[in-house]
């Protein structure tokens, strides 16, 4: 949900400026306001690609440059539908363009896409410089519509589109999609993990900002009459970028202090007769800012307001009764707490058989055959460097050069991306977990569960695996329940088989062992089949109907918990010996 009371506070503000800047600023400052506003709109495809999606594109003004053609090609050609409708068409036009460009991010990403980016504004730049824009050899000017043809009346429609457009991301932002740019932008492995298609995200991502931008180029058309090569050069792109870094695009207050520092801080200045090096101080105050910070100045800001949201509401709860720590249970009474083996179906849920994985001479895994049948909890152990996380890797398709088969109930996934495997019920966590600190708790378990949860399965969900309320940000969230979260988003999805990597990590003894505890009863609780990596000897007790072990890529045992655990074999792999018992 937006935050209605902040978008009123908005909507009272544009509409203030609206009355204010055409009735009381001199022209020529009006005629500013314009630039800036028409400027902020250009900033939020920046907030789009840069800020959500997390992709350094350069050319944005070259898609701007689209827009500004094809609205001045059509009021040339006096084609029907006017300036609005001529608006969105220039905006439309740029789509293609841009994933086009967006193509090459599906392979490469950082600065080399960046250099491709950068590529394509440095062409665009030699083609416009060498073709004149629709009408500038006809010297016939664009025509505003009635309403909106003095620099006042444009004014407010640039205002406008500037609020449509930022309602419109504001509401698409909470759309999986939207939301699976910060996804993205964080992690693209762990994106895919929760069956998000990487490759359509992005290319999304570069169809939704070029489209922005190329409105934004069609209303630099409408103020200007004409344009020129100049007003869309490469150089242009490259500064809006780094007002993109430093201050966030992708929130409405940013991009408008984006279109202000960005196309006409210099002019300000100027008028004020302050000296010009006061703007480059302000700058390089930011990019200090953003440096120390790691974040744009209005996510800081809004990081804080969300943050003091979320502990005035933990403040606002009733305390809950404190658990006695649990001590560690004895390796002799430690077998009562191994759940009951699931029950035999007539098909395993997960049944991998010759899985074997080299890098160059080094044999990883070597025809590894390991079942998690259904409605159980499968463990797999072993010693750092055994293979586990090799094997999670390859089973969900991070890995695709492996041998062997790997069937989800039956039906083969060795063909499929990782994004495929995860849709179809094979989700998986990751050793180490990246979410978006922006996201709340709710927000991360609809993108985990792939669709709309209802507040009462969200909660039952948090409350099972002991994290804070979903309105809590991950941004204050520890560590622990970080991974606690990230379970938690796995089993949303309820898919067949969930994958967890070692998901106890950062929890104390007594904690780890709840889990363990949590875990045994998910299959019956959530319907969901679990393999379990983890090194914790108790929690896979706690947790654990039958265990598989790994050691240098090969499996040393396979069977009930005690009785693996139990192995003298087991027990050399972990301690060197087999005279302790494992506990």
């Amino acid at each position: 949900m937006i935050d209605k009371r902040s978008w009123g506070i908005a909507l009272a503000v544009a509409a203030a400026a609206c009355v204010i800047v055409p009735n009381v600023l001199p022209p020529y400052w009006v005629y500013l306001a314009i630039t800036a506003v028409v400027s902020s709109v250009i900033m939020q495809s920046y907030g789009v690609i840069v800020g959500r999606a997390g992709v350094m594109s350069l050319c944005q003004m070259s898609f701007a440059a689209i827009g500004a053609w094809v609205v001045l090609r059509l009021n040339l050609a006096d084609a029907p539908g006017g300036f609005i409708v001529w608006l969105v068409i220039g905006g439309l036009a740029a789509v293609p363009v841009g994933v086009a460009i967006g193509l090459p991010a599906l392979r490469i990403r950082g600065v080399n896409l960046a250099v491709v980016t950068f590529g394509f504004a440095v062409a665009a730049d030699i083609v416009l410089n060498a073709n004149q824009f629709p009408g500038t050899t006809e010297l016939k000017t664009l025509q505003r519509p009635g309403l909106f043809h003095t620099n006042g009346g444009y004014f407010v429609l640039a205002v406008i589109v500037f609020m449509a457009l930022s309602i419109g991301l504001a509401l698409f932002n909470r759309t999986r999609l939207g939301m699976s740019w910060l996804e993205i932008r964080y992690s693209e492995r762990a994106a895919a993990a929760h069956g998000i298609s990487v490759a359509r995200s992005k290319l999304a991502a570069f169809a939704l900002s070029a489209f922005i931008a190329g409105i934004g180029g069609g209303l630099m058309a409408g103020q200007l009459g004409l344009v020129v090569s100049s007003n869309f050069a490469m150089g242009q792109s490259l500064a809006l970028f780094a007002v993109a870094i430093l201050i966030g695009p992708h929130n409405p207050e940013g991009a408008l202090m984006g279109g202000i520092f960005g196309a006409v801080m210099a002019t300000i200045l100027e008028k004020l007769r302050l000296p010009q090096d006061l703007g480059g101080i302000l700058f390089g105050l930011s990019a200090i800012f953003a440096l120390r910070s790691g974040v744009s100045q209005t996510d800081f800001t809004r990081a804080r307001k969300r943050e003091a949201a979320a502990r005035k509401l933990l403040e606002s709860l009733p305390d809950k009764p404190k658990e006695e720590p649990k001590a560690a249970v004895p390796a002799t009474e430690s077998t009562s707490l191994v759940p009951p083996p699931a029950p035999a179906g007539d098909q395993p849920a997960l049944d991998v058989r010759g899985l074997t994985v080299r890098y160059g001479e080094v044999l990883a895994l070597d025809s590894i055959d390991l079942t998690v049948p259904s409605g159980g909890v499968v463990g797999l152990i072993g010693p750092n460097g055994a293979g586990k996380s090799t094997f999670i890797a390859a089973v969900s398709g991070f890995l695709h050069a492996y041998e062997g088969t790997v069937e989800l109930e039956g039906r083969s996934l060795d063909k499929l991306s990782p994004s495929s495997r995860a849709s179809n019920g094979l989700r998986r966590t990751f050793q180490t977990t990246v979410i978006a600190p922006e996201l709340t708790q709710y927000e991360y378990l609809s993108i985990g569960a792939n669709r709309k949860l209802s507040k009462q399965e969200a909660d039952e969900l948090l409350d099972f695996f002991g994290c804070p309320p979903g309105e809590v940000p991950v941004s204050i969230v520890d560590v622990g329940s970080r991974r606690l979260l990230d379970v938690a988003a796995a089993i949303a999805a309820r898919p067949k088989v969930a994958l967890l990597d070692e998901p106890a990590a950062g929890q104390s003894a007594a904690e780890s062992l709840k889990l363990g505890q949590r875990l045994a009863e998910v299959p019956s609780r959530f319907g969901v089949s679990i393999l379990l990596v983890e090194h914790d000897m108790e929690l896979v007790r706690a947790a654990c109907a039958q265990v598989t072990v790994l050691d240098f890529g090969h499996v040393i045992a396979s069977g009930t918990t005690q009785e693996v655990l139990d192995d003298p074999a087991v027990m050399a792999a972990y301690l060197g010996t087999a005279d302790v018992p494992l506990v």
